[in-house]
């Protein structure tokens, strides 16, 4: 098991000039060992109904070409490379209600990370994702109710 603390590590999410200029035309090393894992557990706040920038960045330079998949030559489909992977879950907090999400905004959060990167990448992977709402004025008893949640979610992923 490997566990990642952007913010204690000093992760810098931010594309260098030359980075940018080089996806679509190096191969990457695999720096943060996607090709082997078989479960991805991401634990974060949404802010503005969206990924903070850090795990943005994160995911920027390391779901890379070569990596987590591959161009078509016209740069069109995505052919995905993480096999392994067969469970990703997305656990996070918003201080909106849940109706927000889901009614105005359709799940943003969700609907980027399901379709927009792990289906994308690994299109065998099971995603799942955990969100405690209203999460500024939470009461313990629901915290408890949340945390039952993950811990089952990781139960049945191993």
């Amino acid at each position: 098991m490997q566990f990642l603390d952007l913010y204690r590590e000093g992760f810098d999410p931010v594309l260098t000039p030359n980075e940018r200029k080089a996806y679509y035309q190096d191969t990457f090393l695999d720096q943060a060992g996607l090709a082997d894992i078989e479960m991805l557990v991401m634990v974060f706040p949404t802010w503005w109904f969206g990924l903070p920038a850090i795990l943005k960045g994160w995911i920027d330079r390391s779901f890379l070409p070569g990596v987590a998949y591959d161009h078509a030559s016209d740069l069109s489909a995505l052919t995905p490379r993480l096999t392994n992977m067969k469970h990703a879950l997305a656990i996070t907090t918003l201080g909106a209600p849940g109706w927000v999400d889901r009614l105005i905004l359709r799940r943003p959060v969700y609907r980027a990370l399901k379709w927009g990167l792990i289906k994308a990448c690994a299109p065998k992977a099971q995603f799942r994702m955990l969100s405690l709402y209203a999460s500024e004025t939470v009461e313990t008893k629901r915290v408890a109710k949340f945390e039952a949640k993950i811990q089952a979610a990781l139960t049945r992923m191993t």
